[in-house]
C-alpha cells in the first residue's frame, strides 16, 4: 500500500490543509475569478448558434460550389411565410413588395427574395407565399433587439389582415429562451432538501451548494468568453450547467463527507481537511479525469460542432473539480468543527456498525450474488430492448409547441405546399468544359436530369434545372414527398446522391451534388453514426488504462467499462422509448414522435460513461482502501458499499433532480439529454451499483486484484485514495466480534 507518513505528507494532503489555514485567501481568489470572468465575458464575451460545416462531403461541396458561382446564395436563409385567411395574397401585393423592400435595408441582411418572382414560393391555392431571406450570419444566434427590427419591417403586412410566421432559423430568435435558470434553481432546492434528510447538517448542505455554484458561474463565464472566438452551439451552455452543477455537488460533497468522518474519529480540523483532501480529493480527481476524459473523447468524432459541446462540459468538470480541492477545503477550514451546527437532526456521516441498512443489504447481496447478478442484468436488459429500433435524424419545427412561430410557419407550409416543402433538397450538377461552352448540351442533361429525378420514389416535385450565371452549374429543387425528420426522407437523399445522380450523369463528365439544410443534417447524421464507434472505442479503452492504473486490476477495470456499457444501453432505450416510439413525450412537451438527434447518442455516451465512472471511482476507492489494509475481499466490499452507499445516493439523487430538471427547456434535443442523464444515474446508482458491482465482485474474490508482475512494473503508481483515514475498524464494528458480512471475524491478512 502506497502511504503517506505523518511526517512528510504529500502535495494533495498539503495543499489541503493550506488551503484550510488560508481560507480567505482562497475564497478571495475565487470571488475575483468570478467577478473578473463575469465581467470579461459580460464585455467580450460571444453568442452561441447551431451551426457547423462538413468539410469534404458531397454536402458542403454543393454548397460551396453555389456560394463560388452564384451570386444569392450566400449566408443563412430562412423563411417569412405569409397567408392569407381570406383571397390571394397576391392581392396585397404592394404591402409584400414594400416589406420585402424594406426587410432588404435591415442590417445583416443579404438578399430577399420576391415571392412573386420565385417559381414555387406561391401556393397553387394563391393564398400561401414564402419569403426567402439571407442573413450574413445564423439569425438565431442574433440579440433579441433584432426580432423587434424584422417585426418592425413586416408590420404593414399584419396590419394588412395577413398572417405573418418566422420559419427556423429566424424562429429560434423569437423562440423562448430555456427555462436553464428555473432547472437550476429546481435542482439547487431538491439537493437542499436531499442534503438536509441525508446528512442532517445545515451548514454540510450548503457548503457543496456554495462550492457548486461558484464553479459553475465560473466555467460559464469561460465558456462565454470562448464564444467570442469560436463557435459554440446553443445547447453549450445548457449542457455545461447540467454537468457542472451535478459533479460540482456531488465532488463537494464526498469531500465534506469524508471531511466530516475525520472529524467524528477526533482530528483536529486543519489535518482532516489534509487528510480529506489527500484521500477523497485524490478520488475526486481520478473521477474529474476520466469524465473529462470522456467528454474530451467528442473530439474523435472529427466535427467542430460535437467537439466544442465536449469542450464546454469538460470544462465545467474541470473547474467543478478545482473548486472542490480548493474553494471546498477552504470552507470546511472556516467552519472547523462547526460543520454540524444548525442541524435539523442528528447529523451522520459514514455508517458504521452491522445495523446499518447498507451493511445488512451488502450481507444480502453477498449470500446472493448470482441471483443480483442476473436480475440487475435482466432490468437492463429489457430496458435496453428499444435500442435496437434506434432512428437517429434531426428534429425539425414540426416537433415544437404550437406556441412558437417557427412552428406554425412549418404547419403553414405543410399545409400549403405538402410536409416536404419545409426541407427542399438542392440538387447541383458541375458541368464538364464542352457543356458549359454548349447551350444545346446542357438543356439535353437538364431535361434528362429533370426526368431522373421525378422518377425517383418518394419526390413530389422538380423544378427545372437553371444554369449558373456562368453557366459551370445546373441548379434545381427537389421537393420529397414526406417532412424532413421523416426516415422516408433520409432515405430518398441516400437515394438521389448515391445512385440516381452517378446513373444520370454517367457518361457526361459532370459530377451532381445534394445540398441545403435536410440534406446537410442528414450528413452531420450519417457522420456520426460513422465515427459514434470511434468514440465509443477511444472513451473506453481511454478509461480502462486510467481505472487500471489507478486500481491495479485488469478485472475490476474491464468490468467497470462492460457494466457502464450496459447502462449507457438501457438510458438509450428509455430515450428511444419516450420520444421515437411516443411513451410519454406528451408529459415533456413533445406533441409527436420525433427520431433521436444526431447528436445526443454521442453527447450521452460520453457524459454516461464519464458521470458512471464518478460513481465507480468513489465505491472502488474506498473498497480498494479495505482491502489493501485487511486483503479480505467480502470485508472490502461490504465496508466500501456501506461506506460509499450514502453519499453516493444522496448525490444520485441530487443529480437526477438537476438533470431532469432540465426537461423544461424548449430544446427537443436538450430534453433528449436530460432524460437519458437522468435515467442513466438512477440506474447506474441502484442497478449497477448496488447489485451488479458487489455481485461481481463477490464472484470473482480475490481474482479482482489481480496484476502480473510485468504489468504492474509497466504502469505508473497512482493511488486514488491515498492512506487509509483513522477511524472505526470495520472488523470490529459494533460489538468488535463480528465481519459484518458472514459474523464471523477473520485474522487480518487471511484473504477470502
Amino acid at each position: 500500500m502506497n502511504t503517506e507518513s505523518a511526517e512528510e505528507p504529500g502535495l494533495l494532503h498539503r495543499s489541503g490543509r493550506w488551503c484550510a489555514r488560508h481560507a480567505w485567501r482562497v475564497v478571495a481568489l475565487w470571488v475575483l475569478a468570478l467577478v473578473g470572468l463575469g465581467l470579461a465575458n459580460h464585455t467580450w464575451g460571444g453568442t452561441f448558434s447551431d451551426s457547423f460545416s462538413l468539410p469534404g462531403t458531397n454536402t458542403q461541396t454543393g454548397a460551396d460550389l453555389l456560394s463560388a458561382h452564384t451570386t444569392g446564395s450566400a449566408g443563412t436563409a430562412s423563411a417569412l411565410v405569409i397567408t392569407s385567411d381570406e383571397g390571394a395574397v397576391t392581392d396585397h401585393r404592394a404591402v409584400v413588395d414594400a416589406t420585402v423592400a424594406d426587410l432588404g435595408r435591415l442590417p445583416d441582411v443579404l438578399s430577399v427574395a420576391d415571392p412573386f418572382a420565385t417559381p414555387g414560393a406561391v401556393s397553387a391555392d394563391g393564398r400561401t407565399a414564402q419569403v426567402t431571406v439571407r442573413f450574413d450570419g445564423n439569425p438565431a444566434g442574433f440579440e433579441p433587439s433584432y426580432l423587434a427590427e424584422v417585426d418592425a419591417a413586416v408590420e404593414p403586412l399584419r396590419a394588412d389582415d395577413l398572417t405573418v410566421e418566422y420559419g427556423a432559423p429566424l424562429g429560434e430568435l423569437a423562440t423562448p429562451k430555456s427555462a436553464d435558470r428555473a432547472s437550476e434553481a429546481i435542482g439547487l432546492a431538491v439537493a437542499v432538501l436531499v442534503l438536509l434528510i441525508g446528512f442532517g447538517s445545515v451548514a454540510a448542505t450548503g457548503l457543496p451548494l456554495l462550492t457548486a455554484v461558484i464553479g459553475l458561474s465560473v466555467s460559464l463565464a469561460g465558456i462565454g468568453l470562448l464564444a467570442g472566438q469560436f463557435s459554440f452551439a446553443q445547447a453549450a451552455p445548457t449542457l455545461a450547467a447540467m454537468v457542472g452543477l451535478g459533479v460540482g455537488i456531488d465532488y463537494a460533497l464526498f469531500l465534506a463527507t469524508r471531511y466530516r468522518a475525520l472529524l467524528h474519529a477526533g482530528t483536529e480540523p486543519a489535518e482532516a481537511v489534509g487528510r480529506t483532501v489527500a484521500t477523497s480529493g485524490r478520488a475526486v480527481l481520478v473521477a474529474a479525469a476520466t469524465v473529462a476524459m470522456a467528454l474530451g473523447g467528442l473530439c474523435a468524432s472529427g466535427v467542430g460542432f460535437i467537439g466544442a459541446l465536449g469542450v464546454a462540459a469538460g470544462l465545467s468538470v474541470v473547474v467543478a473539480a478545482a473548486a472542490s480541492v480548493t474553494l471546498t477545503p477552504a470552507l470546511l477550514g472556516l467552519l472547523g468543527r462547526r460543520i454540524d451546527r444548525l442541524h435539523v437532526r442528528k447529523p451522520v456521516a459514514e455508517p458504521t456498525g452491522e445495523a446499518d441498512v447498507w451493511h445488512r443489504w451488502a450481507v444480502r447481496v453477498s449470500r446472493r450474488p448470482w441471483f443480483f447478478l442476473v436480475g440487475g442484468l435482466l432490468v437492463l436488459g429489457v430496458l435496453a430492448v428499444p435500442v435496437a429500433s434506434m432512428q437517429l435524424g434531426h428534429v425539425d419545427a414540426g416537433a415544437q409547441s404550437t406556441s412558437r412561430t417557427d412552428r406554425r410557419a412549418y404547419d403553414l407550409v405543410t399545409e400549403a405546399f405538402g410536409p416536404g416543402a419545409n426541407g427542399p433538397l438542392t440538387v447541383v450538377t458541375h458541368l464538364d468544359s464542352s457543356r458549359v461552352a454548349n447551350e444545346s448540351l446542357r438543356q439535353d442533361l437538364a431535361g434528362s436530369l429533370r426526368k431522373d429525378l421525378a422518377a425517383v420514389p418518394g419526390v413530389a416535385s422538380v423544378t427545372p434545372p437553371v444554369s449558373s450565371p456562368d453557366h459551370a452549374l445546373l441548379i434545381t429543387t427537389v421537393i420529397p414527398a414526406t417532412g424532413p425528420q421523416d426516415e422516408a426522407t433520409a432515405d430518398l437523399i441516400h437515394t438521389v446522391r448515391d445512385e440516381t445522380l452517378p446513373r444520370a450523369l454517367a457518361g457526361t463528365g459532370a459530377t451532381g451534388y445534394v445540398t441545403g439544410t435536410t440534406a446537410a443534417a442528414q450528413t452531420f447524421t450519417d457522420t456520426l453514426t460513422a465515427k459514434l464507434p470511434l468514440v465509443i472505442a477511444v472513451v473506453v479503452a481511454a478509461a480502462f488504462l486510467l481505472l487500471l492504473t489507478v486500481f491495479r486490476s485488469p478485472l475490476v477495470a474491464l468490468k467497470a467499462a462492460v457494466l457502464n456499457l450496459v447502462s449507457i444501453a438501457a438510458a438509450y432505450g428509455v430515450v428511444v422509448a419516450v420520444f421515437q416510439w411516443g411513451w410519454g413525450g406528451a408529459l415533456f412537451g413533445v406533441t409527436e414522435k420525433v427520431p433521436v438527434e444526431s447528436y445526443v447518442p454521442m453527447m450521452m455516451f460520453a457524459i454516461v460513461f464519464g458521470l458512471s465512472m464518478d460513481y465507480e471511482v468513489f465505491l472502488l476507492s474506498r473498497i480498494r482502501e479495505t482491502w489493501l489494509q485487511y486483503e479480505d475481499n467480502h470485508l472490502a466490499v461490504a465496508t466500501g458499499l456501506a461506506a460509499t452507499a450514502r453519499v453516493i445516493t444522496c448525490a444520485a439523487l441530487i443529480m437526477t433532480s438537476v438533470f431532469l430538471a432540465f426537461l423544461l427547456s424548449t430544446n427537443v434535443a436538450v430534453k433528449m439529454l436530460a432524460l437519458g442523464l437522468g435515467i442513466s444515474v438512477i440506474i447506474d446508482a441502484t442497478v449497477v451499483r448496488l447489485l451488479l458491482v458487489p455481485a461481481t465482485m463477490y464472484l470473482f474474490g480475490r481474482a479482482n486484484w489481480w496484476l502480473p508482475g510485468w504489468l504492474d512494473r509497466l504502469l505508473p503508481h497512482l493511488d486514488p485514495e491515498g492512506p487509509a483515514a483513522p477511524g472505526p475498524d470495520p472488523l470490529s464494528m459494533s460489538d468488535g466480534a463480528s465481519d459484518p458480512v458472514s459474523g464471523l471475524a477473520p485474522a487480518r491478512g487471511e484473504g477470502r
